[in-house]
């Protein structure tokens, strides 16, 4: 897990972790901060330093494939498919949190949610 938001391309060409530009970058990174300006700890981008201290997500916000390459994922062939906007949110450096930490998790995230309905 990590705390941040991913946008497409997950995919480059060579297969390697660089930057993946697609033709609606622009949006998809504004789509992207509109959540992340909403969660300070996701906006700071260093979320999970003492599991990964350097990993650094600028504004809380990546381009998938420059964080990590995933060939043939869901994000990018919904966008090229179907012509569906999907960003991938990680809300949190644990990827199973306990039940009992579920309210944070809302608390952390309930106005960067209405911020991100709001873009429609």
């Amino acid at each position: 897990g990590s705390l941040v938001v991913n946008y497409p391309f997950d995919d480059d060409e060579q297969g390697v972790a660089v930057y993946s530009k697609s033709p609606d970058d622009a949006v998809f990174q504004t789509l992207a901060l509109a959540y992340s300006k909403e969660n300070a700890k996701m906006y700071q981008g260093s979320p999970c330093k003492d599991m990964y201290p350097t990993e650094y997500f600028p504004h809380g916000i990546t381009n998938g494939a420059q964080w990590y390459n995933v060939p043939g994922g869901m994000q990018d062939w919904n966008y090229l498919h179907t012509n569906c906007f999907e960003v991938t949110i990680e809300l949190g450096c644990v990827k199973y949190p306990r039940a009992e930490e579920l309210p944070k998790y809302w608390a952390q995230n309930r106005r960067s949610l209405l911020q991100f309905m709001k873009q429609v």
